[in-house]
This record gives C-alpha cells, sequence and structure tokens, in this order.
C-alpha cells in the first residue's frame, strides 16, 4: 500500500483500493472505473461498501477536481445517486493497486 499527497482515481485501475483517513472517519473505497465507486465508512450512509459516484476533493474555496482525492481537501461522492457526502479534512491517503489485493494485504469493507 502506497500513501500520497495526492490520488487521482481516474488513472487508478478498477480494482484499485483507497484508505482516506479523515478528521472524523476511515473510508474505505473501491474504484470500479471513472467515477464509479464503492465506499464505506460512514455509519450512516455507508457502514458497508454501497454505489456511489466520486466527485472529487475540494479545499472549501475551489471547486471539486473531478477524480482527485487530496490531503488537507474535502472528499466529496454522491451515495446511491442521491446522498451528497463532503467529509472532514482529509488526513492520508492510501492506494492499493489490483496486484497487490491479490496478494491478500488489505481487506474489503
Amino acid at each position: 500500500m502506497t500513501s500520497a499527497e495526492f490520488v487521482d482515481c481516474n488513472n487508478l485501475r478498477p480494482g484499485a483500493l483507497v484508505e482516506v483517513e479523515t478528521r472524523n472517519r476511515q473510508y474505505h473505497i473501491e474504484c470500479l472505473g471513472g467515477s464509479s465507486i464503492r465506499i464505506s465508512g460512514h455509519p450512516q450512509f455507508c457502514p458497508t461498501a454501497v454505489p456511489a459516484s466520486l466527485r472529487g476533493s475540494s479545499d472549501g474555496s475551489d471547486p471539486s477536481e473531478p477524480g482527485l482525492i487530496g490531503l488537507g481537501r474535502h472528499l466529496s461522492v454522491l451515495i446511491e445517486d442521491r446522498y451528497p457526502i463532503t467529509t472532514s479534512t482529509i488526513l492520508s491517503v492510501r492506494v492499493e493497486e489490483p496486484e497487490e489485493i491479490s496478494r491478500g494485504s488489505w481487506p474489503v469493507h
């Protein structure tokens, strides 16, 4: 698993896993291709993995950059096409590519 300051999910292969730690929660994201993801980590909206659309991340003063998840920013997703979520500040981002996953090092939630 690799830590990064910025991750462009549009450049990740389907099956890549992204772990996002915010000030308040820990999210697990499975990239499905493009902006399509499955996400878990919010006790009300996604306690287990649910389909969502990744809108990107923003620092609050600029619009979200589609597909981009960055430290110090706020992750924005649309869960099941009806629940927009904006997280607290992102503290860390870790990525695991599909070939690393096949070695069994990170469980999908």
